[in-house]
């Protein structure tokens, strides 16, 4: 029974973290960024966020996107440096077309920092990136 699940492969959908000048407090801020780099949009987008560790666990965030159009972006949280001591986990869930799809996305401790930083698909600005 199990080999006749279909588990469809995520392509074209990545988790980056970006750091970007916050204008409202003058500060320089690491957010996270759910990209759709696909030509079809995505609908019902779950987004469940967590830290961890050995010692730590953080608590579980929950993010619904209604709609995410085809070639666009959508901030997911803002994530205090604190956080890249930790394994940082995003489990995304979304609808395309009527088939559901679902991967967890994963940086690793101390992966996110200055030195990672490369071009970001579709936003033009550096950042930490996890197809």
């Amino acid at each position: 029974m199990k080999k006749d699940i279909q588990i469809p492969k995520v392509e074209g959908v990545y988790i980056a973290v970006v750091n970007e000048f916050n204008e409202v407090y003058k500060t320089q801020d690491w957010n996270a960024y759910i990209i759709n780099d696909k030509t079809v949009d995505l609908d019902v987008v779950l987004i469940v966020t967590s830290g961890f560790s050995k010692e730590k666990t953080t608590s579980v965030f929950r993010k619904k996107l209604d709609k995410l159009p085809a070639k666009s972006f959508a901030k997911i949280e803002l994530m205090p440096e604190e956080l890249f001591a930790l394994n940082n986990e995003f489990k995304v869930s979304f609808f395309e077309g009527n088939q559901m799809f679902d991967k967890t996305y994963l940086f690793r401790k101390n992966t996110i920092n200055e030195k990672a930083l490369q071009t970001i698909p579709l936003m033009k600005v550096k950042g930490v990136l996890v197809k």
